[in-house]
């Protein structure tokens, strides 16, 4: 499967066209509108959300609410063009450290730093939530479910602290990050492969977890910490019960040996870096004048970390999905599944 994102943040849309979906797969329009809703809450959102209402509306690829197996194109529409659509838009020329505003108006040769700004805005993961909606229910007919949490947010592992954290980075115009992890469960033996180095399942995992905005560190299972360990200590020990078959008791893998799920649950934490927009702005210098200055100022939030723990669920279900097509193959949902059933009696024969 393959997809495309477009729209800007304050265009009139975003949209997505997802290819390669089996036919006969049920669209529950419901859940997908649920999922966009997840996305725009959290505590330290900011104003926008309070404008957007995001909605999803199927353009093709489905009838009577099955998928044909054309492209499923998709549609988001942004409520807050109407309040920008006839506004004379100054030209912003003072970029934010940490965003894409310096290097993107370099690459592309811009003068307004609004021609890289409003695609590189993470508003753009809302259609990705749409597209990840659509792979959680492929995967929910495989019995494969997704599931995250949020670890810490500004340094603070306990959760009844990141209010009055957030309360105080807003009063001081700051912002903060935080780690995120997710758990996908149900996820077979064998997806992915050892044999070239773009076919491991932890790389590619790790390529879509870092492309959502703000990303700055992954790490499956034990992770960073497993580099302060002794081998006995980290890696999982195999057993075997004819009931039950292979199995471990530990988890410290993250679910992938070798770039190959094993069997037991992924586990990925993500780390998000702090917003750049800060509402009391950093040095900067202004790209026309070459003058020192302080960085331009975009609405924003504080802090988004809930929000992109939903997006980098929807990221890990798309990449899950993908590569069950790749190994189970099939043009129909009905084919998918046969084909998959046969895998589970194999591995479970093994």
């Amino acid at each position: 499967m393959r997809y495309l994102t477009a729209g800007e943040s304050h265009g009139e849309a975003l949209i997505a066209i997802i290819e390669g979906l089996p036919s006969n797969l049920f669209i529950d329009i419901e859940f997908i509108n649920k999922e966009l809703e997840r996305r725009q809450k959290g505590y330290g959102r900011g104003g926008r959300m309070a404008i957007e209402k995001d909605k999803i509306h199927i353009i093709s690829g489905i009838r009577d609410g099955r998928t044909t197996g054309a492209p499923l194109a998709m549609e988001i529409r942004n409520r807050d063009y109407k309040n920008w659509k006839d506004k004379e838009i100054p030209a912003v020329t003072k970029p934010r450290p940490g965003h894409a505003d310096l290097p993107g108006c370099i690459k592309y040769n811009q003068k307004d730093i609004r021609n890289i700004l409003e695609r590189a805005s993470a508003r753009e993961t809302a259609v990705r939530v749409a597209v990840g909606s659509v792979a959680k229910i492929f995967l929910k007919e495989l019995d494969i479910y997704l599931k995250s949490k949020i670890l810490e947010i500004g340094g603070a592992k306990r959760e009844e602290k990141w209010k009055r954290l957030i309360e105080r980075a807003k009063k001081e115009g700051d912002t903060l990050g935080g780690i995120i992890e997710v758990v996908i469960e149900g996820v077979p033996v064998g997806l992915g492969s050892h044999t070239q180095w773009d076919r491991k399942l932890d790389a590619i995992l790790a390529y879509h977890v870092m492309s959502v905005q703000g990303i700055k560190g992954v790490e499956f299972g034990l992770g960073f910490e497993a580099s302060k360990l002794p081998g006995s200590m980290v890696h999982d020990e195999i057993y075997y019960e004819k009931d039950r078959g292979f199995y471990r008791k530990t988890n410290n893998a993250g679910g992938i040996e070798g770039g190959i799920s094993n069997g037991s649950p992924i586990v990925i934490r993500a780390a998000m870096k702090p917003i750049p927009t800060l509402l009391k702005p950093l040095d900067s210098v202004d790209m026309i004048t070459k003058e020192k200055t302080k960085a331009a100022y975009e609405r924003s939030d504080v802090t988004a970390v809930e929000a992109a723990a939903c997006v980098i669920e929807a990221v890990c279900a798309w990449a899950i999905a993908d590569e069950c097509l790749k190994k189970f193959g099939g043009d129909s949902m009905e084919e998918v599944k046969r084909n998959y059933e046969a895998y589970k009696e194999y591995v479970w024969g093994f």
